[in-house]
């Protein structure tokens, strides 16, 4: 066995240890980071679907200072 190829099979070697560490580390926080990943969207979808509707009662019903054809207070 040359050192070339000695030190080819121990790149290898470490490759396969990191990436079992990495199987044994996110099976078993996987489930965690999924859980994290989803509820990160579904916050971020429900601000970006409350603002729009906020956006859409100000339009229909004119809210001073964001739709100007509205009428103030005074009249």
């Amino acid at each position: 066995m040359t050192f070339k190829e000695l030190v080819k099979f121990a790149g290898w070697l470490v490759l396969a240890i990191l990436g079992l560490s990495l199987a044994a580390i996110l099976g078993y926080w996987g489930p965690w980071y999924f859980a994290w990943t989803v509820g990160t969207i579904m916050t971020v979808l429900l601000a970006a679907f409350a603002g729009a509707l906020y956006d859409r009662q100000a339009q229909d019903y004119g809210e001073a200072g964001e739709n100007p054809e509205a009428p103030g207070p005074e009249s």
